[in-house]
């Protein structure tokens, strides 16, 4: 007999806890807390925002205390382990009125808690051609 033969997809045992972590970094309540942020964020962390500005920890923590909170859902969420302790999360984000992009974050586990090391977000252009 030919064909292909059934498989079971096996989800990485980071995913919950990761998609957790993700869903955290954009809930308003956890944006707007720096103390929260900070202990989310590694010392290290940059990001590359959609604009191409280029954001470290501090930057980031001071902006978002000053952004006004808007809820984001998230869609295709996908990890790849990049080694032991360091894993490449990539998404969808739809934000207000639809805008979607795509976002991909390394979270790095140290000291038994995962922080995020680096984030960019690519925005995605909506039917009309132009860039929410």
């Amino acid at each position: 007999m030919t064909g292909i033969g059934k498989f079971k997809v096996r989800r990485h045992p980071w995913f919950d806890e990761l998609h957790e972590l993700e869903m955290e970094m954009l809930d308003p309540g956890v944006r707007g807390d720096p103390v929260r942020l900070g202990y989310l964020l590694r010392d290290d962390f940059i990001e590359f925002g959609s604009s191409g500005r280029v954001y470290e920890k501090r930057m980031l923590i001071d902006m978002l205390s000053k952004e006004e909170h808007i809820p984001v859902l998230i869609r295709d969420f996908a990890i790849r382990e990049l080694a032991p302790v360091t894993a490449l999360v990539n998404y969808r984000s739809v934000g207000q009125a639809g805008q979607e992009a795509r976002r991909s974050s390394i979270w790095i586990k140290s000291d038994g808690r995962w922080q995020m090391a680096f984030h960019q977000g690519t925005r995605i252009p909506n039917s009309w051609g132009a860039i929410s």
